[in-house]
């Protein structure tokens, strides 16, 4: 247990039906430029810097409790074990009626956490929003690490319930894979419509990959993108979320070492902000 605690944090253990904050510190395969396992708490300490109102959302985190449960310990655990320990609390977050919103590490993490979920909710569809597609069948030798998370996801809930955003980089064959599948979705000021209908009702778990964003809104991350979203897009989509059975969410690749204007994290926490107060009114 950490001693950082997110701004407005009222409890250290599971609220029922109120939002958990679980730190996932993890960056074992970052293939680029790694840093990503300290940012859980450079969100939490940049969270000082921003207020607990949001006028967009206009919801006070003050009003809205929620729990920090500090970051899971896998210092010197193997990949596999790690993953299992965040499935595991991940399973019991939502067994005490928590409503989990991670914060990566790096975007490996989301593999566990929705594994976790769709046993709960088979029906469970994923919303990701990202500058890369992450669809590899495998990379570098290897079949799980965070240019293939997505491709493994998909492996469980189905392609159908996969909703892609933002993806602007990937392999010639990763492209294919989403046109054939239908997964690929562009998000303008028209496309809320589109993603209800694509969502239909169902549970939806969020996995926000900060490099969605484009590198002059937030460049902290090991593998920026240019050509991205700025952060009025996200505000349409934190709109649209409302409107759904948002579950869970994560909040995955912020680099802290690569900030030292700490503009990025800031972002972050202000995104992890609107995301708590999402996930504390909608229903399951």
């Amino acid at each position: 247990m950490h001693n950082v605690q997110f701004l407005a944090s009222s409890a250290r253990e599971v609220l029922p039906g109120r939002p958990a904050i679980l730190g996932c510190p993890l960056d074992v395969t970052s293939t680029y430029r790694s840093g990503s396992d300290i940012a859980p708490n450079a969100i939490r300490r940049a969270s000082d810097s921003i207020e607990t109102y949001s006028p967009f959302l206009d919801m006070d985190l003050e009003d809205r409790p929620f729990s920090d449960l500090g970051d899971l310990d896998i210092a010197g655990q193997l990949l596999d074990s790690s993953l299992d320990l965040m499935e595991q609390a991940a399973s019991t977050i939502h067994a005490k009626g928590g409503r989990l919103l991670a914060l990566g590490g790096e975007h490996t993490i989301t593999l566990p956490l929705v594994k976790s979920l769709h046993a709960s909710f088979p029906d469970l569809v994923l919303i990701h929003a990202d500058a890369h597609s992450d669809l590899r069948d495998e990379y570098e030798g290897r079949p799980i690490n965070h240019a293939t998370v997505i491709k493994r996801i998909s492996e469980i809930i189905g392609a159908d319930r996969l909703i892609q955003l933002g993806i602007r980089s990937g392999t010639r064959e990763e492209f294919a894979w989403m046109h054939e599948n239908g997964t690929l979705l562009t998000w303008d000021a028209s496309s809320a419509k589109e993603l209800a209908k694509r969502v239909a009702g169902r549970p939806v778990y969020f996995t926000l990959d900060l490099d969605v964003l484009d590198p002059s809104c937030l460049h902290a991350t090991g593998n920026p993108e240019p050509g991205g979203w700025f952060y009025s897009d996200m505000e349409r989509l934190f709109q649209a979320l409302r409107k759904m059975r948002l579950i869970a969410a994560d909040v995955v690749e912020l680099n802290p070492q690569l900030d030292p204007s700490q503009v990025g994290t800031i972002t972050a926490s202000k995104i992890v902000r609107e995301l708590l107060l999402i996930l504390g009114t909608t229903g399951i």
